[in-house]
């Protein structure tokens, strides 16, 4: 059977709940999702915010606070926000391609080149300790071990080469405090679980994200042996075809969505997994163009306008207004423009309650910094 994009869009907003929100607690969605993007604070609330019914942020907060969410580097070397039974046994399938990234001559310019990896580890150990442990801290602690090497790059390496996570305040709501860092084990006081099979990941995904091919996968996870774990599957997956003749994946009980289901404007955070875990992102991004990944680093995030990116916005915020910039990428009628405004007051009046709102809908290409 051949998929449309259109049904590739449909049924991706479907599983991210993007069409309808859930009533799914915060942890449950965490999970359904393999976690949340989390590179910056503010992301995964809009995140949340846009996937459930009256989401409440202190929901976050009390999670991060009780251990029962956490903050880890994982899928592509990006922090995600994830329960911690997911913590413990995904990490050990992404520490060990983590571990090789600090060692390359393109890593900090080579800073690391020529050193020892089980010495800079165990020193690692040493500087982490079992308490959590800020930034600035580590930086200290680096500099007097390696005191000819640039502290920040050893932080950097020590941060890659041992399972790590970040703990609170960073991450509560409306908390942008710098990192303080803590290995896995000690803050949640269980061990790392190996023998989590990569193949029940990838199912995992393909329920979030699904149909997909095996580079979907690869470009979502970063990990190697896709190829053999949907093998390893076997009738727990059928197969499709897209419009490019590509073979795609999906759960064998899981369904499509109707392809002419009303798609809901949908504002996102900067860096949403959504359309940034396939390799071909013609489901979601017209085209198949890449994310203007430059812009969000700017805390530029996108707009879903019948399903597929077709906006940016920035919030700008002074010490009484909040102004959310737009600015689309495609022509809107009348009705899109009226959606997308009132999808921005709601979002405004989330993240903003406390300062008056403005919406200011720019021409394509604006400057959304100004």
């Amino acid at each position: 059977m051949t998929l449309t994009d259109r049904i590739l869009n449909r049924t991706l907003l479907r599983r991210q709940h993007l069409l309808r929100r859930s009533e799914l607690p915060v942890p449950r969605m965490c999970e359904h999702l393999v976690g949340l993007q989390a590179q910056d604070v503010t992301p995964p609330f809009i995140g949340l915010f846009s996937r459930t019914v009256d989401f409440d942020p202190a929901a976050v907060s009390v999670g991060l606070t009780e251990r029962s969410l956490v903050r880890i580097t994982l899928m592509r070397a990006t922090i995600h926000l994830v329960t911690p039974p997911d913590a413990l046994r995904i990490a050990p399938h992404v520490q060990p391609e983590l571990e090789k990234i600090p060692f390359r001559r393109g890593f900090n310019g080579g800073a690391m080149v020529g050193l020892d990896p089980e010495e800079v580890r165990a020193r690692g150990e040493r500087a982490l300790g079992a308490e959590p442990t800020p930034a600035a801290q580590l930086r200290l602690r680096a500099a007097a071990e390696y005191p000819d090497r640039d502290p920040g790059a050893v932080v950097q390496t020590w941060l890659y080469q041992l399972p790590v996570l970040q703990t609170p305040p960073r991450g509560l709501w409306r908390d942008n405090s710098r990192p303080t860092w803590s290995r896995v084990e000690p803050w949640l006081g269980e061990p790392l679980r190996p023998g989590y099979p990569l193949a029940e990941l990838v199912l995992r995904y393909l329920y979030a994200f699904g149909p997909a091919s095996t580079m979907d996968i690869q470009t979502w996870s970063r990990l190697v042996g896709i190829k053999e774990a949907v093998l390893r599957l076997g009738d727990r997956v059928r197969t499709y075809t897209d419009e490019r003749g590509r073979t795609l994946y999906d759960p064998a009980d899981a369904e499509l969505a109707d392809p002419d289901l009303p798609a809901p404007v949908r504002f996102l955070g900067w860096y949403d997994n959504v359309y940034l875990s396939h390799q071909d992102r013609r489901r979601i991004v017209p085209d198949g163009a890449a994310p203007p990944l430059r812009h969000m680093a700017a805390q530029v995030a996108p707009i879903l306008v019948d399903g597929y990116l077709s906006g940016i916005y920035k919030i700008v915020t002074d010490r009484t207004r909040a102004r959310l910039r737009i600015s689309p990428l495609r022509a809107w009628t009348a009705a899109e423009r009226a959606e997308v405004e009132e999808e921005g007051a709601a979002l405004l009046a989330f993240l903003a309650p406390e300062r008056e709102p403005a919406i200011e809908l720019l021409s394509a290409g604006a400057d959304l910094r100004a």
